[in-house]
């Protein structure tokens, strides 16, 4: 399972790379949402939240760009209206810890992936990535059981989103979605 879920990253990031595109920050912009979590480094529980607030953000706003220009194809639908719901669970977490919500500055802050097929993988690389920063968090120590709820429900939710990009990248994105 490490060296298949190893090549789907590799893979997706050298077409990344080599491509040049992909739904993603600026190189000249200060880090923004998962893009800002380094593997290794331990985060206080605000940083936490402004790094999956602001990612959720800018899934969202990327799978709407992928729509305006592609058309209203699955599993970018169902997907996009999904982190809407992410970043709702999200909020009130602000507001328990009586942190400050940042400003939704994703919608300048995503490149369009050039094509379709480049989008897929974008989704793979990205939901790897969320998973990935979800597994940071949640071995934070002390965490509060009402974050620790909402972070272990995105991290589901990516791995059935990551599975739903995969099935894109081989020409079937019609699926379920779902981690079986």
């Amino acid at each position: 399972m490490k060296k298949w879920m190893n090549g789907i990253v590799g893979g997706a990031l050298a077409v990344l790379l080599l491509s040049g595109t992909g739904v993603m920050a600026s190189e000249d912009e200060e880090l923004y949402g998962a893009a800002a979590v380094s593997e290794g480094e331990t985060y206080t529980i605000e940083e936490m939240l402004v790094y999956a607030i602001q990612d959720e953000y800018m899934a969202e706003a990327a799978y709407e760009a992928i729509m305006d220009a592609y058309g209203t194809v699955k599993p970018f639908t169902s997907i996009a209206k999904a982190e809407g719901t992410h970043i709702s669970l999200l909020l009130p977490l602000f507001e328990t810890y009586g942190f400050e919500v940042p400003e939704n500055e994703a919608e300048a802050r995503i490149e369009l992936p050039a094509s379709l097929a480049e989008s897929f993988e974008a989704g793979v690389a990205g939901e790897i990535k969320n998973i990935s920063v979800y597994g940071q968090f949640l071995e934070a120590e002390d965490l509060p059981d009402d974050v620790r709820s909402v972070f272990e429900r995105l991290m589901a939710a990516s791995e059935n989103h990551l599975a739903a990009f995969e099935r894109g990248v081989t020409g079937n994105p019609d699926g379920a979605g779902r981690k079986k």
